[in-house]
């Protein structure tokens, strides 16, 4: 349920403004205002409120892809003038920035909305409509995990249903080959299920709806070594995750070495679906839309950041109708210059910019589908970007992110790294070099490359650009190519559409439905 908010769930404020005399700069040319000032918000709502001394703000302060809860430290209806309380979880502040306040029993006003008095200890509750014959309400106060399992083995939990905690349903930490399959993860404060080290278990089949934070983290394998963590996620089914913590609880994400995440159905999400860190990672065989409903400059896929992060294979997924404010949103997102990423196979249907190349190098983005969308592949070059937030990334946290890893491993792993070396013994910056575009497939706007990119360090090949190449049902979402099709011609070969997305086994009768 919705604490009592203002505005309602689904608007929102925005930041009128902040002192200007204090203003500082957001290292991309703009000004923001410094948290100790505050921001100053429009009309006059907040004088209706009797008792403002548990008030809380939730913004968008300054980025659409960054939020937090601030407690409300002093508010002048005067000169309608906010103050947060520290520590101070934001950047600052910006002009037009999304806002809404929370936690204020006047604006208890629809279903579905609560506040709780803590002071007389009294819970104000308006329910919903009760669906169907069960008129029951639950709540708990329980802050652990409904099931932990430490150091265990070969252990499963089929056919489970597993709610109302405000912790996480599942915590897995050490052991090997434990299974959670066939089971219904609902209506929990914070992760459906958290993998945190040990080896080779599994999330198969489950539905995991309305988290607080994410759907299932996985944490696995040695970076030092490159041994793999051989967890995975497969046929499952998320919605609605984030609805507490918005930003970087995706649906599924992984750490380590040597995860998988495959044929999962996720939909409906403030933020991104998949985030991944560190290497050899596959993601597979998912469909995603609805993403990126809350937020912008985000990819329905992400990760960033990080020279070592090479091996990471990305294919046959299904990605369709996401969102985005602001800046919009991505389909496979390669951020700030991380790079040697296979991105094959996979279809893109109204993305905004599907497949982007933030920096990076040693890209492959091979055979792909690419359907209206604005464009199919976007290339910068940041990492030739003198100003001091890009020098900075690349000269000292992606340097020493560098040299953290086993360089005769890496190496030897991915020798592509070793072109990182004449760069960094100058200082002119990193280019994205080494990147590949062959045999994809678009109907629509193909490519842009800007922001100190040169053309020639993406190299294309047979790639097809024009009309309806001959899709079997293209008003249905079946991208699959007839057998006359021209694009056959430029070597591209068959995506397994029809094995994209959920499927039936033992513990489904039927897949999650695909929806536009």
């Amino acid at each position: 349920m919705t604490l009592a908010r203002w505005p309602n769930e689904g608007q929102s404020e925005q930041i009128a403004g902040f002192p200007e005399a204090t203003a500082q700069g957001d290292d991309h040319g703009g000004k923001i205002g410094r948290v100790e000032d505050g921001f100053s918000y429009g009309g006059d709502r907040p004088r209706r409120w009797k008792d403002t001394s548990d008030l809380w703000v939730h913004g968008y302060w300054a980025w659409d892809w960054a939020n937090s809860y601030e407690r409300v430290a002093s508010l002048d209806l005067e000169r309608r003038l906010l103050r947060t309380a520290p520590p101070h979880g934001l950047y600052g502040f910006r002009k037009g920035q999304r806002v809404y306040f929370l936690n204020v029993l006047e604006e208890l006003d629809q279903p579905g909305e609560w506040f709780l008095d803590r002071k007389s200890a009294v819970l104000y509750f308006w329910p919903p409509k009760a669906a169907g014959d069960d008129p029951a309400t639950v709540i708990s106060l329980l802050d652990q995990p409904l099931l932990r399992l430490a150091g265990a083995s070969h252990v499963a939990f089929e056919g489970v249903g597993l709610e109302a905690t405000r912790a996480s349903a599942v915590e897995i930490h050490g052991g090997a080959d434990n299974r959670i399959a066939g089971c219904l993860i609902r209506n929990v404060g914070n992760w459906g299920v958290r993998i945190e080290g040990g080896s080779g278990h599994g999330v198969v089949s489950c539905d995991v709806f309305d988290t607080g934070d994410g759907g299932v983290l996985l944490e696995g394998g040695d970076r030092q070594t490159l041994a793999p963590g051989r967890h995975f996620v497969e046929n499952c089914h998320f919605a609605r995750q984030g609805r507490w913590s918005k930003c970087y609880v995706p649906a599924v994400l992984m750490g380590g070495v040597g995860l998988r995440a495959s044929h999962n159905l996720i939909h409906d999400h403030p933020h991104c679906a998949i985030l991944f860190g560190g290497n050899e990672h596959l993601i597979e065989l998912n469909e995603i839309h609805h993403i990126a409903l809350e937020t912008g400059d985000v990819g329905a896929i992400y990760t960033g950041r990080d020279w070592t992060y090479r091996g990471n294979r990305i294919r046959h997924n299904f990605i369709h109708h996401t969102g985005g404010v602001g800046m919009g949103s991505m389909g496979v997102y390669m951020d700030d210059c991380v790079s040697g990423t296979e991105v094959f196979g996979n279809v893109f249907y109204k993305v905004h910019w599907a497949m982007f190349l933030g920096g990076g190098r040693d890209h492959r983005v091979e055979n792909n589908v690419f359907v209206d969308c604005d464009p199919a592949v976007r290339m910068d070059g940041r990492g030739l970007d003198k100003s001091p937030v890009w020098s900075n990334m690349v000269y000292d946290y992606m340097k020493k992110q560098l040299a953290a890893v086993p360089q005769e491993l890496y190496r030897t792993r991915y020798p592509a790294i070793a072109g990182l070396d004449r760069h960094y013994a100058a200082t002119d910056g990193v280019p994205p070099e080494n990147n590949l575009a062959a045999r994809n497939v678009c109907v629509g706007k193909w490519l842009e490359v800007g922001w100190h990119a040169k053309p020639e360090w993406l190299k294309l090949e047979n790639n097809y650009v024009g009309a309806d190449p001959g899709f079997v049902a293209p008003d249905k979402m079946d991208f699959r190519l007839k057998k006359d099709s021209p694009a056959w011609a430029i070597g591209f070969q068959p995506i397994p559409f029809e094995k994209i997305g959920g499927r039936a086994d033992q513990y489904r009768k039927a897949p999650p439905p695909r929806t536009p």
